[in-house]
């Protein structure tokens, strides 16, 4: 049972990640031609909600996303078995989201 809704949650983060990968490197494309620096981005993201929820979405799908993939590949390459693989891989999901949501209050400057 829990392997279906591991299964799901893939898929769905999967479908959120999409979209929002498309979205991101067609920003930085715009951003490139447009020739901002680094400075010019950061005071346009500045305070900006809309930005928050942009990137924290983009966290949250790829923390859940990466270590459901990252448990399939140990379980199949690793053969690794049992509670410690699923400790392992929600520890490394909530690094992943921890450090992520940093990277976006570092940005934006607002909690998403």
């Amino acid at each position: 049972m829990i392997e279906a809704r591991l299964y799901l949650l893939q898929r769905g983060s999967a479908m959120v990640l999409g979209p929002l990968v498309i979205i991101h490197l067609g920003l930085i494309l715009y951003a490139i031609q447009g020739g901002l620096s680094a400075a010019e981005i950061l005071e346009r993201t500045r305070g900006s909600i809309a930005w928050a929820v942009f990137y924290g979405a983009f966290v949250l799908a790829a923390a859940v996303h990466a270590p459901i993939g990252l448990r399939n590949l140990a379980r199949e390459w690793l053969a690794w078995r049992g509670r410690s693989l699923d400790y392992a891989t929600l520890g490394f999901g909530l690094i992943l989201l921890v450090l992520g949501l940093r990277a976006v209050w570092a940005v934006v400057g607002v909690a998403p």
